[in-house]
């Protein structure tokens, strides 16, 4: 049985699993799924069609849910998905989909939004992903999985963060980086890979010096991009990683790259 505090607004259509607990003045709309054991601490407002997977967490005064900041919405059904055993801290802001961008916003497992963060229509999440505090995702953003956004960061639309990426506190991205890549700045640029993040997540010292000349073959100053995609294919492609910064580069886009400042800066590979 779902638990529901008596000052709580649910609606009577709204699917609520068991061990749902539902804390003091939430309002839970008609369409809102909520997996088992999914907890709302206090003041959450949750609507539209949003389905929140088991174990996940809603803290107090966020808002999720409700109609995208999109001026071109128009009422169409879209919907906002939120995996399971995911933290949404205080004040943290998520929008559905639209008709422009797929009609889905999705969120992964194993999610943490700091307090102030904002998910933007019809962004793409991955799992185990961190947005820190008020970090910001602009409409149609891609975050792969164990990608990290450091505080008070905006991604800049259309915009693509690679798997295991780390974004500075404070940096404005306005294009796409590369898995592994760690990227800072007001208009950020790369500044090596996310050693520390690859170390904490089981690559060992060989695998990380791959990455390093990769990045290396990479944005080294000869020939075209693709080309050196090439032979970074030929001559890494089957290392751990370097299938994912191949298949990323490679990848639909309509942004550039976010690249080195004065060529590469590599981390410490320990």
């Amino acid at each position: 049985m779902a638990q529901v505090h008596a000052s709580a607004i649910v609606d009577p259509k709204a699917k609520l699993s068991e061990g749902v607990r539902i804390g003091p003045y939430c309002v839970v709309g008609a369409d809102v799924d909520l997996g088992s054991d999914v907890v709302l601490h206090s003041h959450v407002v949750i609507e539209g069609r949003t389905r929140i997977g088991a174990r996940s967490q809603i803290f107090p005064f966020a808002s999720i849910g409700h109609q995208p900041q999109d001026l071109k919405y128009s009422g169409e059904p879209s919907e906002l998905i939120i995996g399971e055993d995911t933290l949404v801290r205080e004040h943290v802001t998520m929008n559905p989909g639209t008709k422009g961008g797929g009609m889905i916003t999705r969120v992964g497992d194993h999610c943490l939004f700091m307090m102030g963060a904002h998910v933007a229509h019809d962004c793409q999440i991955g799992d185990h992903v961190i947005l820190a505090n008020n970090a910001t995702l602009g409409g149609h953003v891609v975050v792969e999985d164990y990608a990290i956004i450091g505080g008070l960061s905006a991604v800049h639309q259309f915009v693509r963060i690679g798997r295991h990426a780390i974004i500075g506190g404070m940096s404005g991205i306005e294009h796409d980086v590369i898995p592994y890549g760690m990227a800072l700045g007001e208009r950020a640029s790369l500044h090596g890979l996310n050693v520390i993040g690859l170390k904490r997540n089981g690559f060992d010292r060989g695998q990380i010096q791959a990455l390093n000349s990769a990045y290396q073959m990479l944005f080294a100053d000869d020939d075209t991009l693709a080309e050196r995609v090439g032979r970074l294919d030929a001559k890494l492609g089957q290392a751990k990683g370097v299938e994912d910064i191949v298949a990323f580069v490679r990848g639909d886009s309509s942004r550039a790259l976010c690249r080195p400042k004065l060529g590469p800066k590599l981390g410490d590979d320990g």
